[in-house]
């Protein structure tokens, strides 16, 4: 799913920044700002017209984009996938990590 796709308070986290073209500079931005494998994201807000821009949490920082630029961002919702893992405070944990241990 594409992170303009995502409906808002929902966690997901990012599975890759897609280049349309060769060097894109937007994606290659986005990935320097925290877009990349494994991050945790949200769309908090969506602007008054045409719902842009997007307001999107990234870890503790927030940025506004545009719909198209939020479309180069692969994600898979907190409700995909094998549900396996143990959430801390919002965030997923390896059982590895959490289990024989206190949290």
């Amino acid at each position: 799913m594409k992170l303009s796709e995502l409906p808002r308070r929902t966690a997901a986290t990012v599975e890759s920044v897609e280049d349309h073209t060769p060097n894109d500079s937007i994606a290659r931005r986005l990935r320097e700002l925290g877009f990349v494998h494994g991050e945790r994201v949200e769309v908090m807000a969506a602007g008054p017209v045409s719902a842009e821009p997007l307001l999107v949490q990234i870890g503790f920082t927030r940025f506004a984009l545009r719909r198209s630029e939020a479309a180069r961002v692969r994600v898979q919702s907190a409700g995909d996938g094998n549900g396996s893992g143990k959430r801390i405070n919002g965030f997923r944990a390896d059982a590895e990590s959490t289990e024989g241990g206190q949290a």
